[in-house]
């Protein structure tokens, strides 16, 4: 069975710090590179950050760049994502999912997505 389970998701005050990982099981992580997209109330999902399988090449939106970092440790099929100097607008539901490849549409045919995990970030 396919799981991509997110954690470490909780209320943090504007400035502070989370770190959220995802863990998966049931297909080969390492063929897969790692995205995280977020969902705030009433908005569209949108992708966050990216790490590439082939290269460990790192992707962020241009609203966490220098702010959030992904990482991924294959021995434990673990996808992390840094996130510090929270902000208000960064609020809202992270998840993880897999893709061959990385890209910013959630539409783009992800394989796998987990259940999300809530951030939030109080001013």
């Amino acid at each position: 069975e396919v799981q991509l389970v997110e954690s470490g998701g909780g209320l943090v005050q504007a400035g502070g710090s989370l770190r959220l990982s995802c863990a998966a099981s049931g297909f080969t992580f390492a063929d897969y590179a790692m995205s995280w997209f977020r969902q705030a109330p009433g908005k569209e999902r949108e992708g966050v950050s990216c790490i590439s399988s082939s290269d460990g090449s790192t992707y962020y939106a241009d609203f966490v760049k220098g702010r959030f970092t992904v990482s991924s440790d294959n021995a434990k099929n673990t996808v992390y994502l840094q996130m510090n100097s929270l902000k208000p607008e960064d609020t809202g539901v992270y998840y993880c999912a897999a893709l061959w490849v990385c890209n910013w549409s959630p539409d783009a045919g992800y394989d796998y997505w987990g259940q999300g995990t809530q951030v939030t970030v109080s001013s």
